[in-house]
């Protein structure tokens, strides 16, 4: 990399930039085995932040390295290409530092710390009065809750939080407060008389101030996913990017300083959003995923204005054109991928097992339902390939098919604690639509067989005699009252929902195979795009 960076001629970059690819290539095997080693989940996030930076950057290196030897008098070339090296750099290093295991700056600081991860070890450390009166000095709970309450500044701040909402922070936050000092006075009294009253008030103390800041929790979650999807909405369609190319291709200099001026502002309530949904984002792995967001934007917003002022200064330049699109993708994808970021934050947060509570489980009850989730995840993805392949052949074969799939993978994201299903009676009435679905599927797999001939008739129809007893079985299974035996009831379903899986796998390869055989026989005149194709109208 250090020898591409001083590379003068077009065909001195082609030799060292093949080299520099084909040692990328080992390198991303490398770094992703180890990355699947690794045990620490923040660190696997971070590893996996790092991987992103350099398999993105490969591509923006080629293209600014060649816009750079094109137009080599050119300033902002030249800084464009800079800021794709130091982006490398930086992310290289901190392969290193994971693969060593050697952290430069020492222990984290307690001021960086997000405010879910901050609220989470406060409450461990309130609700660990009811053991040990004496577990910690009241005047650090003091500071921890004003280094909590300090970082919610970046909400109450920030120009896009709503007064509303800024309102119902400030007052939280005061509440908080005053509810601490409730405590601390409580926690006092409970040291010098040990007394049922006090216990009693001591317990109510800590109750409240666990349920304002569970409100807190609540409020900060509201603003900061409300003005992300806000934002995500409103710059969906790329307006500012398309301008910016368009401006390069004129070579407007004047309509190039407005348009950088608008993606410079997007840039920020970007940068500042990510800022705000990684303090609500609830897990280490996520918040590595959100700074290495808001470090994206941060610096491919730069990288973007330098490009497109490269190409207004040389409207004619190919390479120029080709470099600021390179740019302008990575940006498009940080913007689709900060949707699914926001997706699985608003899960996370949202999500919870309590209706499994009452069973009391052990871990290896967990651990079965977790494998059994893991296996079912998988058969969706083989599922879904199935499904991809009928192309444009849509029909009640794959709408059913897509439809089980797409409730399945519910039903694994469930195992995980993660999804729109929160409790067992939500997992029961998917499972009882699920098995309908299936029967469903059935029908219309049983009106296309009627179209093929005995040999390939018979054998769909052995598959699908297979799938209809499993459909009434799983039907039978959610209900069957188990009392409170909730983990076995999941267990059992699950179990019936993987084997049905298998077969609708099977099922729809099956079907696929059969069609284009009945197309080739029938030079292409046929489909299963309606119920009338599929009842016999060729």
């Amino acid at each position: 990399m250090e020898r591409l960076e001083k590379v003068n001629s077009f065909q001195e970059f082609v030799q060292i930039f093949s080299q520099f690819g084909n040692e990328m290539v080992e390198f991303a095997h490398l770094s992703g085995d180890r990355q699947n080693d690794l045990k620490d989940e923040k660190k696997k996030a971070e590893m996996a932040a790092a991987r992103a930076v350099l398999e993105k950057c490969t591509m923006m290196l080629l293209t600014a390295s060649k816009t750079c030897l094109r137009h080599p008098n050119c300033e902002s070339a030249h800084k464009n290409k800079e800021g794709v090296f130091d982006r490398m750099k930086v992310a290289l290093d901190k392969v290193i530092e994971i693969v060593t295991d050697c952290k430069p700056n020492g222990e984290t600081d307690i001021s960086s710390v997000s405010i879910f991860t901050g609220i989470k070890e406060f409450k461990m450390n309130i609700e660990a009065l009811r053991e040990n009166l004496y577990f910690q000095s009241k005047e650090n709970l003091s500071v921890t809750l004003e280094v909590i309450l300090e970082r919610t500044e970046d909400f109450t701040d920030s120009a896009y939080t709503s007064h509303e909402h800024r309102e119902r922070i400030l007052e939280l936050s005061t509440q908080a407060r005053m509810e601490l000092q409730q405590l601390i006075s409580v926690w006092s009294q409970a040291q010098s008389k040990k007394t049922k009253s006090i216990a009693e008030e001591l317990e109510l103390s800590i109750l409240k101030i666990s349920h304002s800041l569970n409100e807190l929790k609540k409020e900060l979650h509201s603003t900061a996913t409300q003005l992300a999807a806000d934002l995500l909405k409103y710059h969906a369609d790329h307006v500012v990017l398309k301008a910016l190319k368009l401006t390069g291709v004129e070579g407007n200099l004047e309509a190039l300083a407005e348009y950088a001026c608008k993606l410079s502002e997007q840039k920020e309530q970007l940068v500042e959003t990510c800022r705000l949904l990684r303090h609500i984002s609830g897990t280490e792995p996520m918040e590595i995923t959100c700074i290495h967001a808001e470090e994206t934007f941060q610096v491919t917003g730069q990288q973007i204005i330098s490009a497109a002022e490269t190409l207004t200064l040389h409207p004619s330049s190919k390479i120029a054109k080709e470099n600021l699109d390179v740019f302008c993708e990575a940006w498009e994808s940080q913007i689709s991928d900060m949707s699914t970021l926001l997706r699985e934050i608003s899960d996370k947060n949202n999500a919870n097992l309590k209706s499994l509570k009452p069973d009391k489980p052990d871990s290896e009850e967990q651990a079965k339902i977790a494998k059994l989730g893991l296996k079912l995840g998988l058969l969706t993805s083989d599922a879904d390939c199935e499904i991809e392949k009928w192309e444009d052949q849509e029909n009640e074969i794959v709408q059913y098919g897509r439809n089980m799939s797409s409730m399945a993978y519910s039903l694994y994201l469930f195992t995980r604690g993660e999804g729109p299903l929160k409790t067992s009676q939500d997992l029961i009435h998917q499972l009882e639509v699920f098995a309908a679905e299936g029967l469903k599927l059935t029908s219309s797999v049983q009106a296309f067989s009627k179209q093929l001939k005995d040999d390939d008739k018979l054998m769909l129809l052995l598959e699908i005699n297979k799938l209809i007893p499993l459909c009434h079985q799983l039907q039978t299974v959610t209900k069957t009252s188990l009392q409170n035996k909730v983990f076995l009831k999941v267990d059992k379903c699950i179990t019936k929902t993987r084997s049905m899986m298998a077969l609708l796998v099977q099922l729809l390869s099956l079907c696929y195979k059969l069609l284009k055989k009945l197309q080739m026989e029938n030079n292409g005149w046929v489909s299963v795009t309606n119920k009338d194709s599929m009842d016999g109208k060729i």
